[in-house]
């Protein structure tokens, strides 16, 4: 399956590997970059790479604290 740079709330719960109910209790809690397009969430394949590069570091940087 080829992923789209635009992915609904399916297709990013899939690529993230957390259910479509968890992708939306972490877009109200402003805990993720989407955008609304008309009624329905979306989320940027390259914006949620950079925001999983970022948490992997935050990670990696407690892991030594």
């Amino acid at each position: 399956m080829e992923l789209r740079e635009v992915m609904n709330i399916r297709e990013a719960s899939n690529y993230l590997g957390v259910s479509p109910d968890t992708l939306y209790r972490y877009i109200y809690e402003d805990r993720i970059p989407a955008f609304k397009l008309g009624n329905r969430w979306k989320f940027k394949k390259t914006i949620l790479d950079r925001w999983m590069e970022r948490k992997m570091v935050r990670v990696r940087k407690a892991r030594r604290a």
